[in-house]
């Protein structure tokens, strides 16, 4: 019977599980959190599908349309196209496994505005939806958990893959329960890590969500592409504590946003882009934000305070317990912050990589939301893709002939092992605060050729003197040796975004301002025996 290995158990990598294991294939799930932490849970706004009675004469077409346009016309269309093909079956799939959409007072879901999209046709569950979609596919996990196709293994971590001659034979899990490597044999790895939000400090996104396992399988000769592309959300609520997310559903319910100047609220989106300027496209909104150089606020109190509580209830909590402020009274202050990358692994249309058998799925890939992510279409991406994956690893015959890996895993544990007895004297935590105030200082909303070149400076700086790192003793062995992968990612992206001498999407260059939407290419990435490789493919859609 054929095995699978999945790394993450947010949306993506629970989808892509279940359906492997509705295939009959035995499936290890491991996470270092239970799915009810994964950063899926935080998903506010909603899952697009235009519908069978879709409204205001949308389209599948224009669904397609809508994503390739807001991508700066860098996805591929083709996995695009399917992508909107399949969301009004993966809708009808939640809705059977237990997932309650917010109904019309026909029973259908109702659809609310989200930028950039031509028509409304976002479902959602009031403003939890990403939580209600996680427990709808946990209850599935468990189900084929009972039936022993689906194992879980929490507090471990994805180390590294098990590769030789461009194969994957496998993974290393690192445990933290014992503070020891594992080496797990498998027929195919899929990587469901998320996005790196660790490497940016505080986000609107889980810390856990790190780039690890990305940084981690470039050093071992994976391809990355698009890194350049970072979508800064326009409307966070800053705390001590990290940026929390104001959902769109708040523009989609009407929101305006505005700043004050003599005395008089502008609302600067609507002047300059017309009545729908509040639901422009998040890049477009984050720039105009950060070009007005005051504090921008967000209002919502002009709606009746029933409709805020039934539509809006889990904003006008957060609001409430990190700032006391009542929006059905008064604005809310609001910042754009770090969100969603659009860049990540390079997949084929199949999600396979580069390396055969080695799949990335959900956010850590790189493929539907081309330079600008739509909202609505996130957890659309997460879930579809571990549904084509899976299927493609269930179509094929695999090899039972693998090579031995001990002397890899030996080497592993000797690497950790140095780690453990490290007398460096700059400390860790140290290097990952200031890791973060290079990547939000160089790679912000707005970029120059200059700020990207001092950002890979100083990253080189500190991997030129890792030997001298100073450890944590009190941390767990993974926060410790996961730092010099996270280095080499941050480098990774840094390069891509200088080598990318254009505005595009969520890409801003202020040295090459005019913002590009043809002549699309993508920016390949590779790793050659400590040297960065960039090379650019026409193509758009990679095809290894």
């Amino acid at each position: 019977m054929k095995k699978v290995i999945v790394i993450g158990s947010g949306i993506a990598g629970m989808s892509n599980a279940i359906h492997l294991a509705s295939y009959g294939v035995n499936v290890e799930l491991v996470s270092p959190l239970p799915s009810e932490q994964s950063q899926s849970v935080m998903a506010a706004g909603g899952i697009n599908a235009v519908l069978s009675d879709h409204l205001g004469g949308d389209s599948i077409s224009s669904h397609i349309d809508d994503t390739l346009k807001g991508g700066a016309f860098l996805g591929g269309k083709d996995a695009v196209s399917r992508l909107c093909e399949n969301a009004p079956d993966i809708i009808k799939y939640l809705e059977k496994i237990g997932v309650v959409f917010s109904i019309d007072e026909t029973g259908r879901p109702i659809r609310r505005a989200f930028g950039g999209q031509s028509h409304n046709r976002t479902c959602y569950c009031g403003a939890s939806t990403g939580k209600q979609i996680v427990n709808g596919l946990d209850m599935e996990v468990r189900r084929f958990e009972a039936e022993g196709l689906i194992r879980r293994r929490l507090r471990s971590f994805f180390h590294s893959a098990l590769i030789e001659d461009g194969v994957c034979y496998g993974a290393i899990i690192y445990n933290m329960e014992n503070d020891n490597l594992e080496a797990i044999y498998s027929d195919a790895l899929v990587i469901a890590t998320g996005g790196q939000n660790l490497l940016f400090g505080k986000t609107t996104g889980s810390n856990s969500c790190d780039g690890y396992a990305a940084g981690r399988l470039f050093m071992q000769g994976v391809e990355l592409k698009n890194l350049e592309f970072i979508q800064y959300h326009p409307t966070t609520l800053r705390t001590s504590n990290k940026k929390m997310l104001i959902s769109e559903a708040v523009r989609g319910e009407g929101g305006r946003l505005f700043y004050e100047e003599n005395g008089k609220r502008v609302y600067f989106m609507e002047d300059k882009y017309g009545p729908n300027g509040n639901l422009m496209t998040r890049d477009v909104v984050s720039r105009e934000i950060e070009s007005c150089a005051k504090q921008v606020y967000l209002d919502i109190s002009f709606l009746d305070l029933r409709k805020i509580d039934r539509l809006l209830p889990e904003v006008r909590d957060l609001c409430m317990k990190y700032k006391k402020l009542d929006i059905s009274k008064e604005p809310i202050p609001i910042e754009p912050s770090v969100h969603y990358f659009m860049g990540g692994i390079a997949v084929k249309n199949n999600h396979e990589t580069n390396i055969r058998n080695l799949y990335a799925i959900g956010e850590c890939a790189s493929i539907y939301h081309g330079a600008n992510r739509l909202g609505g279409n996130s957890m659309l991406g997460a879930f579809y893709s571990g549904m084509v994956s899976a299927k493609d690893i269930a179509s094929r015959d695999f090899n039972d002939d693998r090579p031995e890996f001990n002397k890899v895993l030996r080497e592993e544990e000797d690497n950790l092992d140095k780690i453990r007895q490290n007398l460096g004297n700059i400390p860790i935590e140290k290097v990952k605060a200031h890791l973060a105030e290079v990547m939000n200082n160089k790679l912000g909303i707005v970029r120059s050729c200059e700020r990207l070149e001092e950002g890979i400076k100083d990253i080189d700086y500190y991997l030129s003197n890792a030997d001298n790192i100073f450890y944590d003793s009190s941390s767990s062995m993974y926060t410790n040796y996961s730092l010099y992968e996270m280095l080499i990612l941050a480098k990774a992206t840094l390069i891509c975004a200088n080598n990318r001498r254009e505005s595009r999407g969520a890409h801003y260059r202020s040295d090459y301002p005019d913002i590009k939407e043809d002549d699309a290419f993508s920016t390949i990435i590779s790793y050659d025996d400590g040297k960065l490789k960039v090379r650019f493919d026409k193509e758009k859609c990679y095809e290894g």
